[in-house]
């Protein structure tokens, strides 16, 4: 069993901003694969399906982005997941605009979701798909709370593509082979 989790924040307010990346791949993948998320638990909402031959739970944490670790602990407790098994999709800033980077561990980098996991799972060893949103050129809290231009949004939906691309990967061959394909490409 796969834990494929989006960080975001909840609410409309912040649906579609560039912290929310992690959401709208979720959706994406959940509208490709035909998985429902619509079931309320683990402060989450999550829904359970197939991808590549094996039982996958797609997660949105509800508790906004600085607090993600307690819902992905709570799932992770409950079904008895393995660190290895976690897929963490993420924005990241330190990324150019629709380039993506798989990570099997590592730190936070800064990013208070990515730290809230590892605090609340005691590791920092499960696989992160960061997606890039591009360097601020304004205030770092209005820059990933804003939401992209048009031809940014366009590009970045081509990203999700990849990103779903890239699940497949990880969970039909492995996260070496996904890193292989992915890392560097440009989309």
């Amino acid at each position: 069993m796969f834990l494929i989790v989006g960080l975001g924040n909840i609410g409309t307010k912040y649906e579609h901003t560039r912290h929310n990346v992690g959401f709208d791949a979720i959706d994406f993948i959940s509208d490709q694969y035909g998985i429902n998320i619509n079931r309320q638990k683990f402060k989450g909402t999550y829904g359970e399906g197939i991808i590549a031959g094996e039982k996958v739970i797609l997660l949105k944490p509800s508790t906004y982005m600085n607090l993600s670790g307690e819902s992905v602990r709570e799932i992770v407790n409950f079904y008895k997941i393995s660190n290895k098994n976690i897929i963490v999709i993420h924005d990241d800033i330190s990324l150019p605009l629709g380039k993506l980077r798989i990570r099997q561990k590592g730190s936070a980098g800064g990013h208070n979701g990515i730290k809230n996991i590892i605090s609340n799972l005691n590791t920092d060893e499960f696989i992160r798909i960061k997606i890039g949103v591009g360097q601020p050129n304004v205030d770092l809290v209005s820059y990933v709370l804003g939401k992209f231009n048009k031809e940014e949004f366009e590009h970045i939906q081509k990203v999700f593509k990849v990103a779903k691309d890239t699940v497949y990967c990880i969970i039909n061959e492995n996260t070496i082979e996904a890193m292989n394909k992915f890392n560097g490409l440009n989309i």
